[in-house]
């Protein structure tokens, strides 16, 4: 990456079809988030649903909130009248002793905000502890709690953020004051407690005067969302290659965080962004089976429809001269627990995930391999609980998701392997193709540029995708001719600068 030593940056790219956001720590891509306009996330969102099915037996509802699918509500997840102390604003509570049935009922309207969205052919998760959240703090109207950061360590700001809190926050409600708010001014905090409170108050509003199911309240777009959660002062800068979308980032930050504004740049390299900080690179890199490791060992990982399987090799590495085989491969192992926390983080893998090491025979060695996994995994904001190395080199352990992964967001399982592996999506490899395109296309001689793919490619250009089309036709200049080809893999493409053949 072209960022200088252990930086930390937040790289944006808004300046095509689909918006992506990278999260560099110290000059290691962390995470991957990206947006597309057709498939918007929604968690965040609050909606006015109707309960369209109560399941005793799963101590479950399903909830129509007017998406494709029907959202699940745990009993969990579900605020109790009865109860004189709810849970802490974050679900989920225990069900013991709960039957759904006395909580909802069908055709029953209720307010409800997404948690999870939708993943494979499972609906979004919601809950009735609605939560919204700024930059310093975050508000919990259903819930009387007042929360303030472990990591704010000095009792003279908790004090004080407690006192603002205490002053603002109405009866029965709550906040949770995040570790940037230590650095805030009084009259910034209280003026974002004011901004949730108006945000709440229109959602309640607009709920007594609305039909369900409706959305109520949308959350911010990806970009504004990663720098609202992200944007510290260990972040150095936070570079946008779209000018009117760093105009629209540099307002809102010199509302709600204008001690960072000066941080936010305009990338004026003719260079793409992601070319620019390597961060191409990594995520086909993530996208791969096999990841290597510095040492000459690798990485393989398994995605499947319930558990991620990640087996240890040693490669190549063989060890240094006077090393014996037992430090060899505790030395392979403690640099795969590294890659592997980072690897989890930026693929977004969650669920149930067994990891292989190579077997160490002696206890000491195994703690320090597993020391070195939780360590990495403490830079993760998804929870993850992990068990301790089994005699045969065998961790299992948990980590939660909001989203889909990186494999299942940016690939499909692949019809040509008979589903073994899998391939870029139709989506992905148009969106290639219009980079490419702006990359190059100024430079291509003829009068117009051909492009031959896939044919689902060719279609999704010349149909949904055709805004995005016309919107790099304006950029380059040039007229495109999109054809589709049966012989093609779904990932091969041609792009090619043409002249129109003189009329006769």
């Amino acid at each position: 990456m072209c960022s200088s030593d252990l930086e930390s940056v937040i790289v944006v790219n808004a300046d095509g079809p689909e918006t992506r956001v990278a999260l560099i720590e110290e000059s290691i891509l962390s995470e991957l988030h990206l947006e597309r306009p057709r498939a918007r996330s929604t968690v965040g969102n609050v909606y006015k649903g109707k309960v369209l099915r109560v399941l005793p037996g799963m101590q479950a509802a399903f909830v129509d909130i007017g998406e494709d699918k029907a959202a699940f509500l745990y009993a969990g997840d579900i605020a109790d009248p009865r109860d004189d102390a709810p849970p802490q604003g974050l679900p989920s509570r225990s069900v013991k002793g709960i039957n759904v049935s006395d909580l909802v009922r069908p055709g029953q309207e209720i307010l409800v905000q997404v948690v999870k969205d939708p993943i494979s052919t499972k609906g979004a998760r919601i809950t009735t502890y609605v939560s919204l959240a700024g930059h310093n703090v975050v508000y919990m109207p259903t819930v009387s709690h007042v929360g303030i950061s472990r990591r704010i360590t000095n009792d003279k700001h908790r004090r004080r953020l407690r006192r603002i809190v205490d002053q603002m926050r109405p009866p029965g409600s709550g906040f949770v004051v995040r570790t940037v708010a230590e650095d805030a001014s009084s009259a910034e905090v209280r003026a974002e407690m004011d901004y949730l409170l108006r945000c709440w108050a229109n959602i309640k509003a607009n709920e007594r005067v609305t039909r369900a199911p409706v959305m109520l309240y949308r959350d911010l777009d990806l970009m504004l969302r990663v720098v609202r959660d992200n944007l510290t002062a260990e972040v150095e800068r936070v570079v946008i290659d779209d000018s009117a979308q760093c105009e629209r980032l540099r307002r809102y930050v010199g509302t709600f965080m204008p001690e960072f504004v000066d941080r936010i740049e305009l990338h004026a390299n003719r260079e793409p962004i992601f070319d620019a900080y390597g961060i191409e690179l990594e995520i086909e890199r993530a996208l791969q089976r096999q990841v290597g490791l510095k040492s000459g060992g690798s990485l393989v990982f398994d995605q499947g429809e319930a558990p991620t399987a990640i087996d240890v090799n040693t490669g190549k590495f063989v060890g240094s001269k006077g090393r014996t085989l037992e430090q060899t491969i505790t030395t392979t192992n403690m640099e795969a627990a590294e890659e592997i926390a980072d690897q989890l983080r930026l693929r977004n893998v969650g669920g149930l995930i067994i990891i292989d090491f190579i077997d160490m025979d002696k206890e000491s060695n195994r703690r320090k391999v597993y020391n070195k996994l939780q360590e990495a995994l403490r830079r993760d904001r998804a929870k993850a609980h992990i068990t301790k190395i089994s005699e045969m080199g065998l961790v299992e352990m948990s980590r939660k998701r909001t989203h889909e992964s990186l494999e299942k967001r940016l690939a499909k399982q692949c019809e040509i392997c008979g589903s073994k592996g899998y391939h870029k999506s139709p989506a992905t490899v148009c969106y290639e193709i219009l980079r490419q395109i702006r990359r190059e296309g100024g430079g291509m001689a003829g009068d117009y540029i051909a492009i031959q793919a896939h044919p689902a490619v060719a279609d999704l250009m010349n149909g949904p995708e055709k805004h995005a089309v016309d919107d790099t036709v304006k950029r380059v200049q040039k007229a495109l001719e999109i054809s589709g080809r049966k012989g093609y893999h779904p990932e091969k493409f041609d792009i090619r600068g043409k002249k129109r053949k003189a009329q006769e």
